[in-house]
C-alpha cells in the first residue's frame, strides 16, 4: 500500500506543510514507484529462491522508497521487482517489516470496509471490503521463517500488499460503481 493514509484535503494541506527538502525527498522517492497501466503491476511476483544480499539491498532500497513515500507499505512489483517481496509497518513511525514469498494462510470470515490508497494509484482512494483478521506465513530477510497474526489496519496492508504480489490492484476489490467514478477521477487527475 505504499498507501497513504490521509484523505485527498488532508494530503494537499500536508504537502503545502511540507518543507521543499521534504516534497523533494517524496518526489525522488515517488519516481520509483509505478503507476497504474505499468505492466509490472499486473503481474504475477515470482517466488524468490535465494536470499542474498543482493536481495537484502534490494529490500533496503524498498525501506528507504517508502519511507521516502510517507507509505506503510510497498510491494516489489510496484518498484518494477517480480519477486514476492513486500515491506511494511503499521504507523509511520513504527519499524519496517521485510516479508518474502508471503503466503495468506487463513482469512477470516468477518469482513469490514476500510478506505484504501496507493501510491500506485496517486490520490485515489476507494472503500474496500476486507476479512479484518488473517494469518500470514512468510520469510524475514535473512531467510528465518515467521507467522504474522494481524488484525485491523495491519491486516488491510498485508492483504493490499499481497494483492500487489499477486498482479491485483485496490480497484480490483470494488464495485462497479465505484471503480467506475475512481477510474474517472484517476483519467481527470491524468488529464490535469
Amino acid at each position: 500500500m505504499a498507501d497513504e493514509l490521509l484523505d485527498e484535503t488532508d494530503e494537499e494541506l500536508e504537502e503545502d506543510a511540507e518543507s521543499p527538502e521534504e516534497r523533494a525527498r517524496r518526489e525522488a522517492a515517488l519516481a520509483h514507484v509505478r503507476i497504474m497501466g505499468d505492466p509490472a503491476l499486473r503481474a504475477r511476483a515470482l517466488e524468490v529462491t535465494a536470499i542474498d544480499g543482493p536481495l537484502r539491498e534490494r529490500i533496503e532500497w524498498m525501506r528507504e522508497i517508502m519511507d521516502g513515500a510517507n507509505g506503510v507499505g510497498l510491494a516489489a512489483t510496484q518498484v518494477g521487482m517480480l519477486a514476492r517481496v513486500l515491506v511494511y509497518r503499521v504507523e509511520l513511525e513504527s519499524p519496517t517489516a521485510a516479508l518474502v514469498n508471503p503466503v495468506l494462510e487463513w482469512r477470516s470470515d468477518e469482513t469490514e470496509p476500510g478506505e484504501e490508497g496507493c501510491l500506485s494509484i496517486p490520490g485515489i482512494r476507494v472503500e474496500v471490503d476486507r476479512p479484518i483478521h488473517v494469518r500470514v506465513a512468510a520469510l524475514d530477510e535473512n531467510g528465518r521463517p515467521r507467522t504474522i497474526e494481524a488484525s485491523g489496519f495491519e491486516a488491510r496492508v498485508l492483504q493490499h500488499e499481497i494483492d500487489h504480489l499477486d498482479g491485483v490492484l485496490m480497484l480490483d476489490r470494488v464495485d462497479r460503481g465505484q471503480r467506475r467514478e475512481a477510474m474517472r477521477a484517476w483519467r481527470e487527475r491524468q488529464a490535469a
